[in-house]
């Protein structure tokens, strides 16, 4: 009987730990501080689980899935990406779009709430940072934005090229750039808005920075993954990424429970 007792009593401690999970998601760069804020949460609710968060260039990271990377979610700053991850079987899950990004000139060293894309062509601007186009995102409706206004030839010369939003940030507060394209939410965030200033480039000078999120076919069985999707569409969620500057999917449709 004392034996039964005692694997008893070892079932009854390896069970919490046999349920818990892991999940490894991959996030556009854009996303870092609202979601590290988010994590913060979401850990409370699930102390036993472990969620770890690469973040990066949405399209390396659709590469690397098609390559067989260990991404159980995948969150891209554009929803083309994951789009075309589902078409080719790589999604256990419906293309989520979870936020609208915005694109802002900001500076470490000057008020670049007073400038606008035009301020670039001056001479005393020596090099701007932007995402690499290629493979970033933001960097290719920088690239949408300073074309509509016709300074793309003026200003090429003096860009630098950061791998995904965060390095182009780096660059502007390192001051290997003077000024760069960022994205808002980074803006934002306490430790850049402390440090310089931004200024909204208008929408409509580029197509629309659409961000979406699947669940890879690797997480198909993943609790924890389902789980975590879900918090992305609950209320405390989408008031962090409003706060961020993200305008969330339905937000024209008149939605108002992030406000």
């Amino acid at each position: 009987m004392s034996r039964v007792r005692m694997l008893l009593v070892l079932l009854l401690a390896w069970a919490p730990l046999a349920q818990a999970e892991k999940i490894t998601i991959a996030a556009a760069a854009d996303l870092k501080f609202a979601l590290d804020e988010l994590l913060v949460e979401f850990k409370q609710a699930h102390p036993k689980d472990e969620v770890e968060v690469i973040y990066g260039s949405s399209g390396k990271f659709h590469t690397q899935i098609r390559q067989g990377a260990p991404f159980d979610l995948y969150f891209s700053a554009d929803i083309e990406f994951p789009r075309l991850l589902a078409k080719a079987g790589f999604a256990a899950s419906e293309v989520v779009p979870y936020a609208v990004g915005r694109i802002v000139l900001w500076s470490a060293t000057q008020d670049a709430s007073q400038m606008t894309l035009a301020h670039l062509t001056d001479p005393a601007i020596k090099r701007i940072a932007i995402a690499n186009p290629k493979h970033a995102p933001y960097g290719k409706r920088a690239e949408e934005a300073l074309r509509t206004q016709r300074l793309w030839e003026k200003v090429e010369p003096k860009l630098v090229y950061g791998e995904n939003i965060a390095h182009t940030a780096q660059f502007v507060q390192t001051g290997n750039a003077q000024v760069g394209i960022i994205a808002l939410a980074l803006a934002l965030n306490p430790e850049l808005a402390s440090k310089g200033d931004y200024w909204l480039i208008p929408d409509e000078l580029h197509a629309p920075l659409e961000q979406g999120f699947i669940i890879t076919k690797r997480a198909e069985k993943n609790e924890l993954a389902q789980q975590f999707a879900d918090y992305m569409e609950s209320k405390p969620a989408r008031q962090v990424m409003t706060r961020y500057g993200f305008v969330l999917p339905d937000a024209a449709a008149g939605d108002t429970d992030a406000d």
